[in-house]
C-alpha cells in the first residue's frame, strides 16, 4: 500500500496498521498491556514498513530527499548496531585506510543485509574519498 498526505500522521489515521516488530499494533499498546507485561521493546521499535510508509508520505508531499532518507533508514533497521557504528567510523575522513575497506562495507550491506541504497551511498563515498585523497589514515 502506498501512503499519501491524507494518511499523515500514520499513528493517528491508521493506528492499527502501524506495528512493531512482533506484530503488535499501536492500538494494542495500552497502559494496561504495559502493566501486564505484554509489551516488550520489540513492540516499540520502528519497522522497515513504518519507515517506508513515512517515505511514501514524504514523496507524496514533494519531499523526495526526505523520502530517500526514510528508505535508507528502513534498510538499516535490521543491521546490527555495532556494524552500523563500524561503518560510520569508516565513513569519517581519515578513518578508512583504503577504498577497499569502504567497498567491503558496501558489499556486506548489500549481500548480508539487503541494504542496496546504503551500499550505493558507501560506494559513492568511497569514490569521493579516493578522488579527494581522504584515505590517508590519521587515527
Amino acid at each position: 500500500m502506498t501512503h499519501t498526505r491524507a494518511d499523515y500522521p500514520l499513528a493517528e489515521t491508521q493506528p492499527g496498521a502501524v506495528k512493531g516488530k512482533r506484530g503488535k499494533s499501536l492500538a494494542e499498546i495500552t497502559l494496561d498491556s504495559v502493566l501486564a507485561g505484554d509489551v516488550t521493546m520489540e513492540d516499540l521499535r520502528i519497522t522497515p514498513q513504518a519507515l517506508q510508509a513515512q517515505a511514501d508520505v514524504a514523496r507524496d508531499v514533494g519531499r523526495p530527499t526526505l523520502a530517500l532518507n526514510f528508505e535508507r533508514g528502513a534498510e538499516l533497521v535490521e543491521v546490527p548496531q555495532d556494524f552500523i557504528m563500524q561503518v560510520y567510523e569508516l565513513l569519517r575522513p581519515g578513518r578508512a585506510k583504503s577504498k577497499e575497506e569502504l567497498l567491503q562495507a558496501a558489499t556486506t550491506m548489500r549481500d548480508t543485509y539487503q541494504a542496496e541504497r546504503i551500499a550505493r551511498f558507501i560506494e559513492e563515498a568511497a569514490e569521493t574519498y579516493a578522488a579527494r585523497g581522504l584515505f590517508t589514515f590519521r587515527f
